[in-house]
Parts: structure tokens; C-alpha cells; sequence
């Protein structure tokens, strides 16, 4: 049996900005809101509600006390941190997004070389579709005085894994390091629980996605690529090292750029299939 059930619109992310509030409340390191209204606005500030960045409280609280005024600067940085959201949005990932579903909600009937096309297009419209709404946010915010959290820095040139995810949904990636990573113990105790921890934090953050078997083999799937980049990062520094290869050079860090691209498209097949069953089939047919 299964549970249709109706969820609010953004209730992850302003789950985890209230989880945040009362986490640090505890921890004594931000003063507890007295005013309601404050809070309030805190929790359901309207430009990053529905899809963030996930605001933490020293940041977004003390902008909500103070007084902003109107400034030609905020107003034109802003407005143009918008454009750039509304293209990547419009222009870019909804003009993709028919091809993907088109692929990926007929996997029956499409070929391995469609697929493969599909998922990298289908890169690009997760990245344009969730950066492209950051950037919206950020520039709404802007425009009335106020700084959001970056949330993408170039996720796409990273160099490894770890990489990537200290450049892509930042808010999210910060937020399970600092209440969930670290309070597991992180790398404090022992290199053996420092990987389980790693393992842990990509599960849940699958399970934060959707509670959709797709969405937690992608997470775990990720976790496998954190711990295995881990367990081999010096012995391929080592390896390098003894071929004399300089992995500052161009064509090395390019090189590593592309892996893990294609590491991290080969996940998003994970990601974006509509359930295990065609995710299955798409797989048999790469």
C-alpha cells in the first residue's frame, strides 16, 4: 500500500532553516528570537522559500532587525543576478527539458546513444533549473537589501567529488557538514568512522531529495564515490607523483574535470528516472 500524500510547497527547505534556528538556539550560539513576527519572516522569508539557499540564522536574523533603504547599486546588481537566474531558467533549461522527459519517460522504446544524450542535457537542466532559481533569489533579496548564501560556484569544473559538493547546492552541503557530519563525530574519531559518517551524510541527503528508492541509490551512490576518492586519493597522488605527471598542468586537471562529469551525469540516470524498475531498464540498455 502507498500514501499519496500532499506536501507543502518548499517544506524541505524551510524544515532544515527552522531545524538550524533551534539546533544553534541550543547550542548557545545564536540568541533566541523573542519576536514571533521576526521568526516568522525568518522561517518563510519569501524569495529562497520554496527552493532556497537554506538560510542560517546569524546570517538572515540580524538582516531582518535592520533597516534597509533603497540603493541604485543593490537595485542594479540585483535586477541583473535575476536576469541571469530567469535565462539559465527559460532559455536554457526549459528549452532542454522536453527532450529529457521525452527520453527518460519512454525509456522502453529509446536507444543507449539517446539516453546518453538525455543525461547530459538533463546535467545542464538541473543545473540552469536549481542555479538559475538561486540566482532569482539572490537578486529579489539584493534588490530590498538583503545578502543570501552563495549556493553554485561552478559545480561542473570540479576536479573530484568532494570537490563538486563544495560547489553545488552549498547551502545544503553545509548544512548536513555542520549538523550532522561533524555531531556524527566527522574525522575526530578514527579514519574508519570519519568514512562511515561520509557514507551516513549522502544517504540522508538522498533521503532528503525524495522518499523515492531512486533518489537513495543516488545518494548512496555518491556516498560510494566519497569513500572510495577517499581510500585511493594518495595513492593516486602517489601514482602521479611516480609517472612524473604534474597535476597542476592543464591537461591533467581537464582530464580530472571530465571523470568526474561523467561521474557525476552517470549518478544524476539515478536522480531523474521515474522509478527502480525503468532505472533498471535504462542501465541494461547503456
Amino acid at each position: 500500500p502507498t500514501l499519496n500524500v500532499l506536501l507543502p510547497v518548499g517544506i524541505s527547505f524551510y524544515t532544515f532553516q527552522t531545524a538550524s534556528y533551534v539546533i544553534d538556539v541550543w547550542r548557545g550560539t545564536v540568541p533566541a528570537e523573542k519576536n514571533f513576527g521576526y521568526f516568522a519572516l525568518f522561517v518563510t522569508f519569501f524569495p529562497q522559500l520554496v527552493a532556497g539557499p537554506i538560510e542560517r540564522p546569524d546570517n538572515l536574523l540580524p538582516q531582518l532587525h535592520a533597516e534597509h533603504k533603497f540603493n541604485s547599486t543593490d537595485l542594479y546588481i540585483g535586477a541583473k543576478r535575476m536576469l541571469a537566474g530567469f535565462f539559465k531558467k527559460i532559455v536554457v533549461a526549459d528549452t532542454v527539458a522536453p527532450y529529457v522527459d521525452a527520453v527518460y519517460n519512454n525509456a522502453g522504446e529509446t536507444q543507449g546513444l539517446a539516453i546518453i544524450i538525455a543525461t547530459l542535457l538533463f546535467a545542464v537542466q538541473i543545473y540552469c533549473d536549481f542555479s538559475g532559481y538561486t540566482d532569482i533569489a539572490i537578486g529579489c533579496a539584493r534588490i530590498m537589501g538583503y545578502r543570501l548564501m552563495q549556493n553554485f560556484d561552478r559545480p561542473y569544473s570540479s576536479q573530484s567529488i568532494r570537490e563538486f559538493w563544495s560547489r553545488w547546492h552549498i547551502s545544503l552541503s553545509s548544512w548536513f557538514k555542520d549538523y550532522l557530519y561533524i555531531p556524527l563525530g566527522g574525522n575526530r574519531k578514527g579514519y574508519a568512522r570519519q568514512l562511515v559518517n561520509l557514507f551516513i551524510v549522502f544517504l540522508v541527503s538522498g533521503l532528503w531529495h525524495g522518499a523515492e528508492w531512486t533518489f537513495i541509490l543516488w545518494g548512496l551512490l555518491h556516498g560510494i564515490y566519497r569513500v572510495v576518492g577517499e581510500l585511493t586519493y594518495k595513492k593516486r597522488e602517489k601514482l602521479y607523483k611516480s609517472m612524473g605527471i604534474d597535476t597542476s598542468k592543464p591537461v591533467v586537471r581537464m582530464f580530472r574535470t571530465g571523470i568526474t562529469f561523467c561521474l557525476v551525469c552517470f549518478a544524476w540516470i539515478f536522480f531523474r528516472a521515474n522509478n527502480t524498475k525503468e532505472l533498471l531498464l535504462i542501465l541494461k540498455k547503456l
